[in-house]
C-alpha cells in the first residue's frame, strides 16, 4: 500500500512534488537513453519498512526484490522464493534461492529476511509499515509500547537459505502479500545507520540506486547481476520531481519526460487526441477518499457518524466525475476498488455513497440535535498533486447542499499533508487515497482500518470489524473470505469509517521516444518492462 500511494498506494501518493524537469530535457546520449518519469519527493529515506506513500514505493519496488513479485496483472510470482512450503497456511518453511547478491557484493540469506522483519516490526523502530507483520507470531511483544523482546518469537531461522515463519492463525492473504515492500530483505550494513542507509540505499532488485538529488530526480541503473523474472528491459529509470501535472504533461509532448502516469485534469478531453495511440486509459485498484479524525470537533461519537454520512450524501460525485474527469473516474460504492477480486458495489447501506440532499440535510440536523455545527467545514490537500479542481468541487458541493461554510485548503506538499495526518495535528477534513501494493480488497482494508494499524488515518476503531478482518483473514475459501468481507465494510458503512469519493479509471501517456510503456494494475507503469 500505499498512500497515493500507500505503496499503496495507503496512500496513498499520486500527489507528485518539487521541480520540474530542466534537468533530464538534455540532449547527451547517456541521459538520452535512460527513461524519465514522473514522481515526487519521498516522504521519507527508502527504507522499505518505513514506506507507505507512492513516490517512495516506486522507487523502493524497483531496487529491492522480495521472495515474490507482482507481474503488471497483479499475479504474484516467485522471485528469491525457491520454494514455500505449508500445510496449513499458518506454519511456513521458505526456501530462497542461492548465490542472489546485494548490490554491495554482499549475499542475500534467510537471516536478511528474518534481520529486516524483525527491524520492521519493533516498535522503537518506529517503522509505518510495522503493522503488517502483526499476524506473526510474537508480534504483540516487540510491538508493544514498552517491547518485551526484540525480535518475534514465530521467525527462525534454519541455515543460509531456509527460515520459518510461524503465523497466529492461518492467513488467506501472507503468500501473496510476500512480494510487498515490508518483506524485502536487508543487507547487515543497512542496520549500522538506517537513516543514512536511505538516503543511498544497497538492494537486490532489477536496478540499482545510483543518485538523489532532493526535490529534484532519483536516478537508478540496471543491476547487471538481478537473477529475477523482472530484469530491466531499458537503460535506467530517472524519477522526476514536479510542482504540477501540467508542466509533466508539456514535457511529455515536448518529448523532455517519457512517462506519466497521471494526465493533469485540464487535458483530460484533448489526451487521447493529443497523443494517439500513446494515450493509455485502464481502469485500476486505486481510490480517493476525504478523511477525518475523530478528535476534530463535531466528528467524534454519533454526532461525528451523522456528519459523516450527510456530508458523503452530499457530495455529487457523478457530476463531479463527469465534469472535471470526463468520466474517468468511477463512483465508490465501498472502501477498497472496484477492480479487485471479490469487489461488491451492492452492500447494505451502501446507498450512503449516493448523492442525496434531502436526506444529507435530515443527517445533519439530526447531528445538529446532538451538538450545533459551528465553525467551517476545512478540506486539506495537497497542491502539487493535481486535487484542486476535485476537492473545491466536494467542497462547493456540500455547501450548497448543506448550506455551510465548506472550504478547500490547499498545503504545499503531500509530505506536509502526510507528516500533518501521521503527527494527528492536521486538525481538519483531508484528501487521501490508496494505491495497491497487491490485489486484494484485505491489503485495502486491513491497512487502513484496523483500530491497531500504524496508517489508520482516521482513528477508526470497531472491535467487530478487526473480528472480521481477522476472520476474512483466517478463511478457508476466497469466497469465503469475499462474504466476511462485505459483513465488516457492512459495518463500516454504518459507521462511516470514512467518505469513499470515486475509484480510477487511469489516463497516463508516453512520449514518441519510447515503443513500450504499459500501465500496471495499481496505476503504477511496469517499469522494468518499459523500452526506449
Amino acid at each position: 500500500m500505499r498512500f497515493i500511494r500507500a505503496t499503496a498506494l495507503i496512500a496513498a501518493g499520486l500527489a507528485a512534488t518539487s521541480l520540474s524537469l530542466t534537468a533530464c530535457s538534455s540532449d547527451d546520449s547517456a541521459d538520452a537513453s535512460i527513461v524519465t518519469t514522473n514522481a515526487g519527493e519521498p516522504q521519507n529515506p527508502l527504507v522499505p519498512t518505513n514506506t507507505n506513500e507512492n513516490m517512495g514505493g516506486r522507487v523502493v519496488d524497483r531496487l529491492f526484490a522480495g521472495l515474490k513479485y507482482y507481474d503488471a496483472t497483479g499475479e504474484a510470482h516467485d522471485e528469491m522464493a525457491e520454494k514455500i512450503e505449508t500445510a496449513d497456511r499458518k506454519s511456513y518453511r521458505i526456501t530462497i534461492k542461492p548465490n542472489w547478491k546485494f548490490t554491495d557484493g554482499t549475499t542475500v540469506t534467510a537471516k536478511s529476511f528474518v534481520d529486516a522483519w524483525n527491524y520492521g516490526a519493533l516498535a522503537t523502530n518506529a517503522q509505518l509499515q510495522s503493522y503488517v507483520f502483526t499476524p506473526i507470531v510474537g508480534f504483540d511483544e516487540v510491538n508493544a509500547e514498552q517491547p518485551k523482546a526484540q525480535t518475534m518469537s514465530g521467525l527462525k531461522v534454519v541455515d543460509d537459505r531456509t527460515f520459518t515463519v510461524e503465523l497466529k492463525s492461518p492467513s488467506i492473504d501472507f503468500e501473496s502479500a510476500l512480494g510487498y515492500a515490508p518483506f524485502y530483505p536487508l543487507p547487515d550494513s543497512a542496520f549500522k545507520d538506517m537513516k543514512a542507509f536511505g538516503e543511498n540505499p544497497v538492494g537486490n532488485g532489477p536496478y540499482a540506486f545510483e543518485s538523489w538529488e532532493h526535490n529534484v530526480k532519483i536516478d537508478l541503473k540496471p543491476n547487471p547481476d538481478y537473477p529475477g523474472g523482472r530484469p530491466a528491459k531499458n537503460k535506467g529509470l530517472r524519477f522526476v520531481m514536479y510542482q504540477s501535472y501540467e508542466t509533466a504533461y508539456a514535457d511529455l509532448q515536448a518529448g523532455n519526460l517519457d512517462t506519466l502516469d497521471t494526465i493533469p485534469d485540464s487535458a483530460l478531453t484533448s489526451y487521447k487526441s493529443d497523443l494517439g495511440d500513446r494515450a493509455i486509459t485502464k481502469p485500476t485498484a486505486q481510490n480517493q477518499h476525504i478523511g477525518i479524525q475523530t478528535t476534530v470537533p463535531h466528528f467524534g461519537g454519533e454526532e461525528g457518524v451523522l456528519r459523516r454520512k450527510a456530508i458523503s450524501m452530499a457530495i455529487n460525485r457523478p457530476q463531479i466525475i463527469e465534469k472535471i474527469f470526463n468520466g474517468l473516474r468511477v463512483p465508490a460504492r465501498d472502501f477498497t476498488a472496484s477492480t479487485l477480486p471479490g469487489f461488491n458495489g451492492n452492500l447494505p447501506g451502501s446507498e450512503a455513497f449516493d448523492y442525496n440532499p434531502d436526506q444529507a440535510k435530515k443527517l445533519w440536523a439530526q447531528a445538529d440535535a446532538i451538538s450545533p455545527w459551528s465553525g467551517k467545514y476545512t478540506i486539506t490537500y495537497n497542491s502539487d498533486g493535481g486535487h484542486q479542481a476535485w476537492i473545491e468541487a466536494v467542497a462547493n458541493s456540500v455547501k450548497n447542499t448543506l448550506g455551510i461554510d465548506a472550504v478547500a485548503n490547499p498545503v504545499p506538499t503531500f509530505k506536509n499533508v502526510r507528516d500533518a495526518v501521521n503527527a494527528k495535528t492536521i486538525g481538519t477534513a483531508f484528501r487521501y487515497g490508496w494505491q495497491g501494493d497487491y490485489p486484494t480488497m484485505m491489503q485495502f482494508l486491513s491497512s487502513q482500518y484496523y483500530s491497531y494499524s500504524e496508517t489508520n488515518n482516521v482513528d477508526y476503531d470497531n472491535p467487530e470489524v478487526d473480528r472480521l478482518f481477522d476472520a476474512a483473514m483466517a478463511a478457508a475459501t476466497k469466497e469465503e473470505s469475499y462474504q466476511l468481507i462485505a459483513q465488516a465494510q457492512t459495518i463500516m458503512i454504518r459507521d462511516m469509517a470514512d467518505i469513499p469519493v470515486f475509484d480510477y479509471v487511469a489516463a497516463a501517456g508516453r512520449s514518441d521516444r519510447v515503443t513500450k510503456a504499459e500501465l500496471a494494475w495499481n496505476g503504477l507503469f511496469d517499469f522494468e518492462n518499459i523500452e526506449k
